[in-house]
């Protein structure tokens, strides 16, 4: 299995940092293919805990060469105080390669980012305010930078120019903000340039040689497919791909270079930010999903928002992005109820949908339809295979199984790396 897509099967926060680093091993290279730091993923090796926002998960591991892909859109100061802190905790960020195509978050994209939610009050899409969508517009309207900019000042400097503009336009005159001169952005940006410099490369011919040379490249999504711009529950969605589709358009690779693609799914199912979601819940079951589960964003801290499994969902995640394979993470934290429950429908006037509706009127009002499953009230945080698992635990995932019509090939009972079961899953060993 030469190449695999890792990405999250429902609106994010799935725990694909902790599944990344745990495949990363049989790995030569990983590749983040979208996003920005508006993702977090959270990575705990014995005592420690790295939060990672664009540095590839990957990276833990000395054997693999993490890869930021084109699709990507990078905040330059983040992205070296998280080389710098990285590498504070003994791991070398050496290995770190960054696509000379990713584009740019400026510091007038934080600042749009920011003012446009700000102005939508009550209907805010509820973005982490850190430039991403301006900047992925930028790059639609084609008067985005990228990174092989800064390494021209020439150029760098009349984009710059031409950029402002308009946005200091917009700034001024529509949100009443401060605003930029090249000068300004160019004494800043310039010594980030100086910085990254080592690590930056054409990516898409280095990808695509390594999986001619048989190496081993998983392909990192962030967010989840809830999210995507074009399939997600728009317009609460990221501005970027995170379904499998945006695996090669963000690095550069072809489409049937991809072997397996694995969703990441928790055994319940959260969001962070505003939009619809049928299963959440408000009472003392959603409480104790947030307690036990600790549903907390890495990038924003935010509390998430709780509900039941959604197999429908899940279903939907299998057709959109190829899924081969399901991981089901946090499945201890059911442990706590003595109860289960799957969503494996959703009704709205009087109609019945086994599958995503088409119009988001119907998707907004759809009210669940539960099957329910007994729990089985035991710590499971010590099982490493399927068959140590209590038999309604058991159950519960061979239901999984027969609603998403994919196998769950991994399963993780708690943070650590050593607290997953493989149930099938291929590893290069």
């Amino acid at each position: 299995m030469p190449s695999l897509v890792l990405l999250g099967a429902q609106w994010g926060d799935e725990g694909k940092g902790k599944i990344t680093d745990l495949l990363s091993r049989d790995y030569d290279y990983v590749a983040r293919y979208q996003g920005g730091n508006n993702a977090g993923h959270t990575v705990i090796v014995g005592d420690k805990k790295f939060q990672l926002h664009l540095i590839p998960s990957g990276v833990i591991h000395e054997n693999v060469t993490p890869v930021i892909g084109n699709g990507c859109v990078l905040d330059l100061k983040v992205l070296i105080e998280e080389i710098d802190r990285v590498e504070a905790e003994g791991v070398s960020c050496e290995r770190l390669i960054i696509s000379s195509n990713a584009h740019l978050i400026m510091p007038y994209h934080r600042d749009l980012d920011a003012a446009h939610e700000r102005r939508l009050g009550e209907n805010l899409i509820g973005t982490t305010r850190r430039g991403i969508g301006p900047a992925y517009q930028d790059k639609i309207s084609r008067m985005g930078l990228r990174m092989q900019d800064l390494f021209d000042r020439s150029i760098f400097k009349q984009k710059v120019s031409a950029a402002l503009i308009e946005k200091n336009d917009i700034l001024s005159k529509v949100y009443d903000l401060p605003t930029y001169t090249m000068e300004q952005i160019a004494e800043e940006y310039l010594v980030y340039a100086e910085r990254l410099k080592p690590y930056i490369k054409d990516t898409g011919p280095m990808l695509n040689d390594a999986l001619d040379a048989q190496d081993w490249v998983l392909f990192e999504g962030a967010q989840g497919t809830l999210l995507d711009i074009d399939h997600g529950t728009y317009p609460f969605v990221t501005s970027s791909s995170p379904t499998a589709g945006g695996a090669p358009v963000g690095t550069g690779i072809g489409p049937t270079r991809i072997d397996r693609v694995l969703g990441v799914a928790k055994a319940y199912i959260t969001r962070v930010g505003s939009g619809p979601f049928p299963t959440e819940l408000f009472d003392a079951d959603g409480d104790k999903f947030i307690d036990v589960g600790h549903e907390y964003g890495t990038t924003t801290g935010r509390r998430r928002r709780a509900g039941w499994y959604d197999a429908v969902i899940a279903k939907y995640a299998v057709q959109v992005n190829g899924l081969t394979d399901l991981c089901i993470t946090k499945l201890d934290v059911l442990s706590a109820f003595p109860t289960i429950k799957i969503c494996v429908a959703y009704e709205h006037l009087g109609q019945t949908y086994t599958t995503v509706p088409g119009h988001q009127s119907a998707f907004h009002s759809a009210i669940p339809v539960y099957e329910e499953m007994p729990g089985w009230n035991v710590d499971i945080t010590h099982c490493r295979s399927f068959e140590e698992l209590p038999v309604e635990a058991q159950n519960y995932i061979h239901r999984l199984e027969e609603l998403a019509g994919v196998p769950v090939t991994m399963i993780a009972v708690g943070p650590e790396r050593e607290q997953t079961i493989f149930n099938g899953f291929v590893t290069r060993d």
